[in-house]
């Protein structure tokens, strides 16, 4: 079985939810690295246009599908995704296995005092949790080189085994690829949005849509400034694309 399937020429992991824990899981016990992205629809789209990135989600070891849609689409191209993996459902899934089995986390991202109280909500909820170190650095399009070093010693000194990474997407991943063989965490993962979600400061939509594929419907009315762009005018033109793809592989390949 290919472990991974073509959605408009990003090559998205085929895996589920528990199959990346386990995934993940290995790699730390085994001294392995990966380098994880989380990919829902608009970075896809990005990628796209967008060599420099499409290559970082290329070269990652797993590129997960964060979204029911992208799910939907490598049905209609003929490789099924097993389930959609999303930085809001690993983080604290993985949070549990981290804490059973001893892995130790380092926070990077998001506003100041987020990453406090996120790990106060996941060693709450999974005692003897090990939270190696947490660090927000100061908003820039673009980290200093002094900053970036300030960053990478910081998480290696830390000793963790994983390196979550909240700086929006794609931002994010460019981050982890130019950095990572210098970070000595077995795994380097962006999931956005999901520290905020994760220590209770943004809600997240009811299962019933999260498993319709109306979670961005749900964002949309909490978030409408900064992803109304994102949801109304970028994302409609997926569907189109993934139609012309699944006909151009069923029907005309060679």
């Amino acid at each position: 079985m290919s472990e991974k399937v073509d959605i408009l020429g990003v090559h998205v992991s085929r895996f589920g939810l528990e199959d990346t824990v386990r995934r993940m899981t290995g790699a730390i016990d085994n001294g392995e690295r990966l380098r994880i992205a989380v990919t829902p629809v608009n970075c896809i789209l990005w990628a796209r246009k967008n060599e420099a990135l499409r290559n970082i989600y290329n070269s990652a070891d797993l590129v997960t599908a964060d979204g029911v849609p992208v799910v939907w689409a490598s049905k209609w191209v003929g490789k099924s995704i097993y389930g959609r993996v999303t930085g809001l459902d690993l983080l604290p899934r993985f949070a549990e296995t981290a804490a059973q089995k001893g892995y130790s986390f380092f926070f990077l991202g998001a506003a100041a005092g987020v990453g406090e109280q996120l790990a106060a909500v996941l060693a709450e909820k999974n005692p003897g949790l090990k939270i190696a170190g947490i660090y927000s650095p100061p908003f820039a399009e673009a980290f200093s080189q002094e900053e970036n070093e300030k960053m990478i010693k910081m998480i290696n000194k830390s000793g963790a085994d994983v390196l979550w990474v909240s700086l929006t997407a794609p931002k994010q991943d460019f981050w982890i690829a130019e950095h990572f063989e210098r970070l000595k965490t077995n795994i380097a993962i962006g999931v956005g949005a999901a520290f905020d979600v994760a220590a209770g400061n943004v809600p997240r939509a009811p299962v019933w849509m999260q498993k319709s594929g109306l979670e961005w419907f749900f964002r949309l009315m909490n978030e409408p400034g900064r992803l109304a762009r994102r949801y109304l005018i970028e994302a409609p033109v997926f569907f189109p694309l993934i139609m012309k793809q699944a006909i151009q592989t069923r029907f005309f390949k060679k």
